[in-house]
């Protein structure tokens, strides 16, 4: 599948393929998983749109088992990364979290966080010294790192969300896909949501990365 557009010969962002398409177009069966092949994802991956937030909650710890076990990127992890950003905007998304007045919005942002992280600079310069061609071209690493534009145009919309927990879960995605290149221009505007992360967060994580984010 090609996801880039140009403008009149100009490069820009990448868009989000829909979630239907990335269910519907992948081979999940060619791609591996720490488990194997990932032809058991499109239904984890479809129970994310229940009605029922406990069915959500449940799918979702699967994903991150079967998709970044142990912090690693996998074949698999690049569209399942996909279909959760493009599943932010659906209704299901709003569902209260179970015993909690959270959007599960806050679980997918706080999943796509934390995926980002496994792919962050400090983690690949951590990785590199034992596999110095992890970043390669068309490695699996190189080809989700990819990919950040991408999400982070998925992301940005929740960045002053109503809800604190999905802005704060939002802004930490944020800064993890904002180490691209190609994303830049927005770190400034990105610096100002990690300072109020450092100002009114009781989260130690988050405000690490936030802290990290303006020191860099």
């Amino acid at each position: 599948m090609n996801h880039s557009r140009s403008n009149a010969g100009a490069p820009r962002e990448p868009d989000l393929p829909p979630y239907q398409v990335v269910l519907s177009a992948t081979d999940w069966g060619s791609l591996e998983t720490p488990f194997g092949n990932g032809e058991d994802l499109p239904e984890v991956l479809s129970r994310l749109l229940t009605p029922d937030p406990r069915v959500q909650v449940n799918a979702l710890s699967e994903l991150g088992e079967m998709v970044g076990h142990q912090n690693t990127i996998y074949e698999a992890t690049a569209p399942a990364a996909m279909y959760v950003a493009g599943i932010l905007t659906h209704p299901a998304a709003t569902t209260p979290r179970p015993y909690r007045n959270v959007p599960i919005r806050a679980a997918l942002l706080n999943w796509l966080a934390s995926t980002a992280y496994d792919a962050s600079d400090e983690i690949v310069g951590r990785t590199e010294q034992h596999f110095p061609d992890l970043l390669a071209p068309g490695t699996i690493v190189a080809s989700f790192r990819d990919l950040r534009p991408m999400l982070y145009r998925a992301v940005s919309p929740f960045l002053r969300d109503s809800h604190e927990d999905v802005r704060e879960a939002a802004v930490i995605a944020a800064l993890n896909l904002a180490e691209h290149p190609a994303l830049a221009e927005h770190r400034d505007h990105l610096a100002a949501h990690a300072r109020s992360i450092l100002d009114t967060s009781g989260n130690g994580h988050n405000q690490r990365v936030a802290r990290k984010a303006l020191e860099a």
